[in-house]
Order: structure tokens, then sequence, then C-alpha cells
């Protein structure tokens, strides 16, 4: 039986772990339209550096999302997968970025066909310099989906916090389209 001195130290011990696993917000606000877009270089699913600058003249699809073979983030990739052929056509290409290793995305690659780049940012690297809100519970961080377009000129043409998964590609596609008149 638990005695009643020992009640406010166990009272406290499960607050302070309850308080270190609460969900934490690091970064608040994406960067905005007309910014110009950081550079950045990082690995890809095959082990190979990827820049933001490989792609001047394109547009660029840059999409964060939290974590590899969930079920949110593999129904974006597939749906930005289906869709490859449109963004091709409208001189797009498709970047996702997550804060997990290059091997967890040969594994998310591999396992679900994706053929596009899929980024490893462990260190935060593209994520901080794109202020990608980053959720944070207890050790674990997982930056929040949040799409960037950005123009062949280099700057963002649009930010995107992303609510609905399924109608996401739609939206981008719909914008590349508008602002390509």
């Amino acid at each position: 039986m638990i005695r009643t001195r020992c009640i406010p130290f166990i009272c406290a011990a499960a607050l302070a772990w309850a308080i270190a696993l609460a969900p934490r917000v690091v970064n608040a606000d994406p960067l905005p339209a007309g910014t110009a877009a950081p550079n950045f270089s990082l690995p890809s699913q095959e082990d190979s550096q990827v820049s933001l600058s490989d792609y001047t003249g394109k547009w660029v699809v840059l999409y964060f999302y939290p974590k590899d073979q969930t079920s949110g983030c593999t129904l974006e990739a597939h749906s930005f997968q289906r869709d490859l052929a449109k963004y091709e056509a409208l001189n797009a290409v498709v970047l996702g970025v997550s804060l997990d290793t290059v091997e967890s995305r040969k594994a998310f690659c591999t396992k679900d066909s994706l053929s596009f780049k899929l980024l490893a940012d462990p260190d935060h690297k593209a994520v901080d310099a794109y202020s990608v809100p980053v959720r944070a519970y207890g050790a674990m961080h997982f930056a929040e989906r949040t799409t960037f377009l950005i123009s062949p000129n280099g700057k963002i043409a649009k930010t995107w916090t992303v609510k609905d998964i399924a109608s996401h590609r739609s939206e981008v596609l719909a914008e590349i389209q508008s602002m390509k008149r």
C-alpha cells in the first residue's frame, strides 16, 4: 500500500512526465511568399546530395512532412507520385523533406515505389532555414506538414500549412497553372 507521504512525490513525477511528453512547437511561422528560397543540400533516398540550386529555372514543390511510412505521409507521397507527369508537364519537380534518415527514406521509397526525391534532414538544416514548425514529443521531433511552391527564379511563390492531405496536390497543381498564365 502506498503511504500518503508518497502521494505528492508520485503526483510530481507524473506531472513532470506529462510535461516532458506534451507536444511543443518549435518555430512558428514558415517563410512567406515573396521571400528568396534558401538553398540547401540534403541527401536523398539514393544517398546523393540534392540542392535547391539543382532546379534553377523550374518550379519546385518543396513539401515537409512528419514521418516516413505513416498513414498521412504515405497518402501525401502517393498523391504526389500519381501526379508526377502533370508536374513534369508544368516544368515542376517535387521534393519531400522530413527529419528521418537516409535509411528510412530508402525503405519508404522501396516499399511504396516512390520515384521522386525524398530528402533526409535529421539535422534540421532545411527545416530551420524555411522556419517549418517542428512538433516535439519528448525526445522525438516531427516537421509539421508544410509546402512551399518555389518559382523558377528562386522565390517562394506560395506557402501552405497543409490540413487536407487529400486535396492538397490539386491545390498545388492549380497554383502552378495559375501562376504560369
